[in-house]
């Protein structure tokens, strides 16, 4: 809808946390910038050198993994090369308080005099999807990249993601939990819920067994429904996202999709910066407040 010449054009810049690959970041018009990681000391990029295949395999042979953030060089490129095609950057990176990629980013937008936005609006994975169809929805609304920005970090906390992993021994290796705790809870059979809202990720709940913890999960999301959410039920979406096998995924959503009919359901492999600290066999339900115009 850009009428007259005084429409600026907006670039959407995001990273690979969002769930969004290569390939359908082109489908969208958009930038996905690739995660960086080490494994076994040697390089790899999400989604261009590193399928998440080739992940897990690594993750389930105890290869070292270490999560990166791209590097200053890299983002400043990819901002130079749509620059010379739009008038402004909209970037909309991982969480700030999961990665220091987004504080990284906002100190080298510094030296772009404006043209270049960087959203900290503290999400991953679908939320973080979200918020860049929310942003291409807002340009073509006509707002400016500092508007989108400005809108998108006041939205910020109306999203949720509950995970429930399968085995304990990722967070124990990344230093989320103790080892006692860990072999305690492997013996119990106790599944932790987590909670990543807004900076990081959280103990929610802790339960026996699967079914348990779906129950606990979409009790949650029942109860951000009646109580965080009340009355935005029309600008709402649910996501599902795995890292366990495609029935099992295909399942959960299943079960997501006959407690709450009413919403249509957003699905993504999860991040692998994520993934890394949960493991194979986890399961997460999102909920996400969509922008409105």
């Amino acid at each position: 809808a850009q009428k007259g010449s005084d429409m600026k054009k907006i670039a959407i810049m995001t990273d690979s946390n969002s769930g969004i690959t290569q390939e359908k970041g082109k489908e969208l018009g958009i930038c996905v910038l690739p995660m960086p990681f080490f494994i076994n000391e040697k390089l790899y990029f999400e989604d261009i050198t590193l399928t998440q295949e080739e992940f897990y395999k690594y993750l389930e042979e105890d290869a070292d993994i270490s999560t990166s953030q791209p590097s200053p060089g890299d983002v400043m490129e990819r901002w130079d090369q749509l620059l010379e095609e739009y008038d402004e950057v909209v970037h909309i990176p991982m969480s700030s308080g999961l990665s220091g990629s987004c504080e990284t980013a906002m100190t080298l937008a510094q030296d772009y005099d404006g043209k270049v936005q960087v959203v900290n609006n503290q999400r991953i994975s679908v939320t973080q999807e979200q918020s860049v169809y929310d942003a291409m929805l807002l340009r073509d609304a006509g707002k400016d990249a500092a508007q989108i920005k400005e809108i998108l970090e006041a939205e910020k906390f109306e999203s949720t993601i509950y995970i429930t992993v399968d085995t304990l021994k990722y967070l124990k290796k990344g230093g989320r939990i103790t080892p006692a705790a860990a072999a305690l809870g492997t013996v119990l059979n106790l599944k932790p819920v987590l909670q990543i809202q807004g900076e990081k990720l959280d103990a929610f709940a802790k339960v026996r067994g699967w079914k348990a913890a779906k129950r606990t999960m979409l009790k949650a999301i029942e109860t951000d429904l009646k109580e965080r959410f009340k009355g935005k039920e029309d600008q709402l979406t649910l996501g599902v996202v795995c890292t366990c096998g495609k029935e099992d995924a295909a399942e959960w959503k299943e079960e997501i999709h006959t407690m709450f009919p009413q919403f249509e359901i957003m699905e993504a492999p999860l991040s692998l910066s994520v993934a890394c600290h949960i493991g194979p066999g986890a399961m997460a339900v999102t909920c996400t407040k969509k922008v409105k115009i």
